[in-house]
């Protein structure tokens, strides 16, 4: 059974500022908010959340199918693509736009400030998922362009395909209204904290309330693991140990993929999380959202099980 991996495609500059943020930003003068950070060190990497996704579930041995849009800038990326043995049937480059840039601030915290241009993403909704073929049986709907997120999520719908809704930095666009829709339409919801309170406010449902909607509500709390809700009950996953933390960014893309790739083989929702949470540790020991791999990861256990 294959994934479609719905999202954005984009490239990412990364930045590490040594101070804090909330040393700098002083609440009283919010209204004339005027900030400059000195960011000594800068990367430049492969990214997005359709990227970042299938480069993780291909790593752990899964078949990826990311649909996304790239400018007419993004030869190299779909290159990258190939290189990998990632499918790119539904990866469209599209002229007269750039690809999707990321530009991603973390403090010594791991606090993030995140600028995105989308560039082609914007034109996603162009890219169908409608008449799949039969092999792609789950897939998940992660940060895109607005109306590309509501029609994937439809076609998925129409063909009886399960699905994760993965809104992300995506929420803020949709009302309660479209929110309700799409939690209706999904199989699973995964949201970090911050975005799980936002669904809550603009849905007025409860965690609980939700659950019952779906065969499972994760909400990822970074190091202190995840709650995961189902049929209205909550279940804390201890996050893993991690010694040397050096980049946060991507973390939660790589516990999706983890999480995809038990989805594909049945597994239950608990032993899904587990390897999500060891995938994430491990991710965070490394710097950029693409440059981990899975080795001297203990990984046996769950795999095998």
């Amino acid at each position: 059974m294959a994934v479609l991996v719905c999202g954005s495609l984009a490239f990412d500059s990364i930045m590490n500022f040594e101070g804090s943020f909330a040393q700098q930003i002083l609440p009283a003068q919010l209204h004339i908010l005027n900030v400059s950070f000195l960011v000594p060190q800068l990367r430049k990497d492969f990214g997005g959340c359709a990227g970042n996704i299938a480069y993780g579930l291909k790593l752990l041995g899964g078949d990826p199918y990311p649909m996304a849009a790239l400018g007419e800038d993004g030869d190299h990326y779909l290159q990258r693509l190939r290189d990998q043995q990632i499918r790119t049937d539904y990866v469209r480059q599209l002229p007269g736009s750039y690809t999707a840039q990321a530009m991603i601030m973390t403090d010594r915290d791991n606090n993030q400030i995140t600028a995105f241009h989308p560039g082609a993403m914007a034109q996603a909704h162009e890219i169908s998922a409608a008449h799949l073929p039969g092999h792609i049986r789950l897939g998940i709907v992660a940060p895109d362009g607005r109306d590309a997120m509501i029609a994937h999520a439809r076609q998925l719908t129409e063909q009886g395909i399960e699905w994760v809704f993965d809104p992300g930095q995506g929420l803020p666009m949709f009302n309660g209204d479209e929110l309700r829709h799409f939690i209706e339409q999904a199989t699973w919801v995964t949201v970090n904290d911050y975005e799980a309170q936002l669904l809550t406010e603009r849905t007025g449902w409860t965690f609980k309330q939700i659950s019952t909607h779906l065969k499972g509500l994760v909400i990822t709390l970074g190091a202190l693991g995840c709650d995961l809700w189902q049929d209205g009950k909550r279940q804390r996953v201890m996050a893993v140990e991690v010694e040397h933390p050096a980049d946060p960014t991507g973390c939660g893309d790589a516990w999706r993929a983890a999480l995809l790739y038990g989805l594909e083989r049945g597994w239950p929702l608990l032993r899904c999380a587990q390897l999500g949470n060891r995938v994430a540790g491990h991710k965070i020991t490394r710097h950029g959202p693409q440059n981990y791999d899975l080795q001297g990861l203990e990984l046996g256990d769950l795999l095998d099980g």
